[in-house]
C-alpha cells in the first residue's frame, strides 16, 4: 500500500539547517549551508548516495543502506518550488530521484522532463493536489516528501503524513531552521502522537522511524488513584 513518508537530518536541538538565507551573497557561504552540511555529513559519505549522484567512492555501511532502502521505497517525490529552483542546476540533466517529482507552487511552469526518469511537474492547487497526483505515479510506491522543512510542516499539519523518519546527528546548532516548530497549529491540549517501529544507531547519526498517529487530545490516567476515573478537572478536553 501507498504510503506517504518523509525523512530528514535534524540537530540534536531539532534543526535542519541554520539561519534562513535571505538571499543576500552566496548560499553555499551561509548560516544556513553551514548547519545543513554539518547535518548531512552522514549521507554525503554514503557510498548508495554517492552513486545516486553520480560520485565515486564512498563507504559501505548500515548508513547507506538506509539510503539506498529509501530511494528503492519511493514511487514518486513532492517538494517545495525553493528546493526544486535550488537544485534544478545542481541536479544536472539526470537528477538523482529517477521518478516523477511533483513540485508544490503558486507560479505555474511547464513539466520538465530529464534523464533516467525524473520529471518535474509544477503542481498549483496545493499540497494535497501534488500529493495524489504522486499517489497516482507512484505504480504501489511510497510517495516521498522531499522537502525543504516548511513544505514537510505543512504535510504533517495537514494530517496527510504516514511515516517520518529522523536522523538525528549528535550536535547542537543552537539556532536555525527547525523542523517541528510552533506553526503546526496545536491546541493548548493537542499533540501530533507518533509510534516508533524502528531505531538504528550507529556513531554518526541515529536513525528513528515513526508512524504518524495524527492529533489527539490529552486525556489523563488516573494518575495511581486506583479509580480508573481521570482525576478531579481532568477531562481531556482540548
Amino acid at each position: 500500500m501507498t504510503k506517504v513518508t518523509a525523512q530528514m537530518s535534524v540537530s540534536l536541538d531539532g534543526f535542519y539547517a541554520g539561519a534562513r538565507h535571505s538571499g543576500d551573497g552566496s548560499w553555499i557561504d551561509s548560516a544556513e549551508a553551514a548547519g545543513f552540511f554539518r547535518i548531512t555529513r552522514w549521507v554525503i559519505d554514503a557510498m548508495a548516495w554517492r552513486e545516486r549522484q553520480g560520485f565515486a567512492g564512498g563507504v559501505q555501511d548500515t548508513n547507506s543502506d538506509i539510503i539506498a532502502e529509501s530511494f528503492e521505497s519511493a514511487g514518486a517525490y513532492v517538494m517545495g518550488r525553493r528546493m526544486a529552483d535550488g537544485g534544478e542546476i545542481p541536479w544536472g540533466e539526470e537528477p538523482p530521484f529517477r521518478a516523477p517529482v511533483f513540485v508544490v507552487t503558486h507560479r505555474p511552469r511547464q513539466t520538465l522532463v530529464r534523464r533516467g526518469g525524473t520529471s518535474f511537474t509544477y503542481v498549483t492547487d496545493g499540497i494535497a493536489g501534488a500529493i495524489e497526483q504522486a499517489r497516482a505515479a507512484a505504480n504501489g510506491k511510497n510517495v516521498a516528501i522531499a522537502g525543504g522543512g516548511s513544505l514537510l510542516r505543512q504535510v504533517i499539519k495537514a494530517g496527510l503524513l504516514d511515516e517520518l523518519e529522523l536522523h538525528v546527528v549528535p550536535v547542537v546548532l543552537g539556532t536555525g531552521m527547525r523542523l517541528l516548530d510552533a506553526d503546526l497549529d496545536l491546541s493548548g491540549k493537542e499533540a501530533i502522537e507518533l509510534t516508533p517501529n524502528r531505531v538504528v544507531h550507529t556513531p554518526a547519526v541515529t536513525h528513528l522511524r515513526y508512524t504518524v498517529n495524527g492529533r489527539a487530545a490529552l486525556v489523563l490516567d488516573d494518575r495511581g488513584s486506583g479509580t480508573g476515573e481521570p482525576m478531579p478537572g481532568d477531562r481531556g478536553d482540548a
